[in-house]
């Protein structure tokens, strides 16, 4: 069985568990759904993309809905920008939204690349092309990878709830709040969850807001809370959820900024998509979000206490991006300055308070962001969770289904993590072969903070700082860095190395994109097989291989639907409802599939539970409940 792109296992014994059980306990779950209206079924916290997502597939699953918004406005700092194949997949069930970005993003030429240089105008040491031949085929999935920047998709993502009813409001449009429940359809912009109390019938949270420059406070009801409100989810730290893992790996300043005459340059001259950029006066990461559009981000580390926010104003940031293109620019405008800190860590739960209260995306793991694992995989949480949440509220499952979430999700989080964490020692693999090495700037660092350094006034621990980093920096010297020298020669050998045995910083990882595996949860493992440990992360591309294996995503292929009307070509994929919560059965034309599936469907009609059956021609077409032919 298939629901929602994932392999199950269905059993048929005297005293079937599936349907009997999950309908009738469904209905039971009175504390869940007690038929008040005033009560929402579903309030989500976080209008990022994750929190938007979700909306988007509860709404379209029959779930009532409403989204609470901190911020008052949606954030422009581009963020997140590589969309994965599995997240393009599950944007091709929301109308139209796959398609919308495919011909909004950047022409892939244009990003495919990392460039490695000394500056934008200087020598380059190396690039690596993360795009092969297969990513364009579309053998393996229906649609290829994307560079869309975060602040574009919440547009589009917006854009798609307007279609659905949704409307936004601001704590001061939004006339009546006081005086009604909260009806769906609806995000509230400037409204900060400040208390949760989950210990009646249905969740009680407390909401507060600015009206005409007065502190308000609201209560909504709801019978599920889903935190997608990011790594500092206000949520999480309610509900008393800890994080373990790694954190504080590493702080940095992120600008925002525009320069229509740097991008044509790079068009012109070395097209891509990060630059790394090392030379003996600065040092940094350049995200090219669209270089038609001339926007970037710059990326910097950061080490407070003795560097301040103060020390990267917009004219001493304009400065440095000139010391990192190699030459001035008369059109930069420094739109956003940002100091951020680099976790790894994973929420020690995803599901609390009787499966009443979930956390989604970064409120439950967070991740560097070598890899673009963070948004990715929040998104493939929502996934993963609209149609359990759908299911409880209709009453075809038990609310223990969304017990299942956690236990599918959170090794998946843990796994990419791990995956994040190589990816990101991999990247620091390059400076460190030019003599850079960033563990012993950090150790240097932490030496000051709380070892003999820690009693200096201010102004001297600063001085030290600055002079061990400009002796670092000498390392990128052109004296030094470069082919004439015994170990110049030798560190570009060994940077030629890394490029070569792809053991850099790497984009794609499609074995772990589309291959990944819910080892339990809501399904029935093989019981003739013994599932070993999962695979470890290796931190390299590898290529994904198709499973039919339960836990499994199921496999894209191309195929003919046979009806009276016509003989239309689609993905397999296709084939998965996104509309309602169905059972999908593919069956071989052999007598025992027959049997199974007229199980299968007496049941599905006593249960009241939606499915349909699939299965691979063999001679002419049949017509019961439709049919394929694989192409």
């Amino acid at each position: 069985m298939r629901v929602l792109g994932f392999i199950t296992k269905i059993k048929f014994k005297a005293n079937p568990v599936g349907f009997n059980q999950f309908r009738s306990r469904g209905l039971s779950d009175s504390k869940f759904f007690n038929g008040n209206d005033s009560v929402l079924p579903v309030l989500i916290v976080g209008a990022g993309p994750v929190g938007l997502v979700l909306s988007i597939l509860l709404t379209k699953l029959g779930v009532k809905c409403a989204v609470l918004e901190k911020g008052k406005s949606f954030s422009k700092h581009p963020q997140a920008h590589f969309i994965n194949n599995r997240t393009m997949e599950v944007f091709r069930k929301i109308d139209g939204l796959a398609e919308e970005i495919q011909r909004s993003q950047p022409p892939v030429e244009l990003w495919r690349k990392f460039i490695y240089c000394t500056s934008l105008s200087g020598s380059i040491l190396g690039s690596v092309d993360h795009m092969q031949p297969q990513d364009f085929e579309k053998i393996v999935s229906p649609i290829s990878v994307a560079h869309f920047s975060q602040y574009k998709l919440t547009a589009s993502l917006l854009k798609q709830l307007e279609d659905l009813s949704f409307h936004v409001h601001t704590s001061e449009s939004f006339e009546g709040l006081n005086r009604r429940p909260l009806m769906g359809q609806e995000i509230l912009m400037g409204h900060e969850c400040v208390s949760i109390d989950a210990t009646g019938q249905c969740v009680d949270v407390t909401v507060a807001f600015l009206k005409e420059g007065k502190c308000m406070e609201k209560n909504v009801q709801c019978n599920i809370l889903v935190g997608a409100d990011g790594a500092g989810s206000t949520i999480r730290k309610l509900v008393g959820i800890d994080l373990s893992g790694e954190k504080d790996m590493q702080k940095l300043v992120s600008v925002h900024f525009l320069s229509r005459d740097l991008g044509q340059y790079l068009i012109n001259e070395r097209p891509g998509m990060l630059f790394f950029i090392f030379n003996t006066e600065a040092i940094g990461v350049l995200v090219a979000h669209d270089l038609k559009q001339g926007e970037f981000v710059l990326q910097m580390p950061f080490y407070p206490p003795q560097q301040n926010i103060e020390d990267f104003s917009p004219e001493i940031c304009k400065k440095l991006i000139f010391k990192l293109v190699g030459q001035e620019l008369s059109d930069i405008d420094v739109i956003d300055i940002k100091p951020w800190v680099m976790h790894a860590e994973v929420a020690e739960k995803f599901v609390c308070n009787d499966n009443r209260i979930i956390l989604a995306g970064d409120a439950a793991h967070r991740f560097p962001p070598a890899g673009g694992f963070g948004m990715n995989t929040g998104i493939q949480d929502a996934h993963n969770l609209a149609w359990k949440i759908a299911s409880v509220v209709k009453g075809i499952a038990p609310s223990s289904i969304l017990e299942t979430y956690e236990t599918e999700r959170k090794p998946i989080a843990i796994f990419n993590t791990a995956l994040s964490v190589q990816n990101f020692r991999a990247a620091m693999s390059v400076p460190a072969a030019l003599g850079l090495d960033p563990t012993i700037a950090n150790s240097v660092h932490q030496v000051i903070n709380s070892g003999v350094g820690s009693v200096l006034p201010s102004g001297l621990q600063r001085a030290i700082l600055d002079g061990i980093f400009t002796i670092g920096r000498a390392q990128l010297s052109e004296h030094l860095l470069n082919e004439s020298h015994p170990l110049g020669s030798m560190r570009l050998a060994k940077l030629r190395h890394i490029f070569e045995e792809g053991k850099s910083l790497q984009l794609q990882f499609p074995a772990e994109d589309l291959g990944f595996r819910y080892r339990k949860g809501a399904l029935i493992p093989e019981s003739d097989s013994v599932l070993g440990a999962p695979e470890l992360p290796t931190g390299h591309r590898r290529d994904y291989v198709p499973s039919a294996d339960p836990g499994s995503r199921l496999p894209h292929l191309n195929v003919k639907v046979l009806s009276n009307l016509s003989n239309e070509i689609c993905s397999t994929l296709d084939l998965v409802s996104g509309d309602k919560v169905e059972f999908l059965l593919i069956i071989a034309p052999v007598e025992e599939s027959y049997h199974l599936a007229h199980a299968a469907f007496k049941l599905a009609k006593e249960f009241e539970v939606s499915a349909k059956m699939l299965w691979k021609l063999k001679g002419h077409p049949l017509h019961h409940h439709g049919g394929i032919s694989v192409r």
